[in-house]
């Protein structure tokens, strides 16, 4: 998996769910979707999709933090 892949694929089913749970005023919730972000990334390693060092160097990017 590329990282655009995955950017992709957390702006596709991620994002939503973080909106749903802690968007509902508008506000971006920065923390929330950096959280999450690590979080798949760890999920996505341990489970082979990626390897430790696209774990540990991936970061989110700007544009989803907007």
């Amino acid at each position: 998996m590329t990282k655009k892949e995955f950017d992709q694929w957390f702006e596709e089913y991620v994002i939503p769910s973080i909106k749903s749970k802690f968007e509902k005023d508008g506000m971006i919730d920065k923390p929330a979707r950096r959280e999450a972000y690590n979080v798949v990334l760890d999920v996505h390693q341990k489970s082979n999709q990626i390897t430790k060092h696209q774990a540990y160097t991936w970061i989110i990017p700007k544009r989803l933090l907007k």
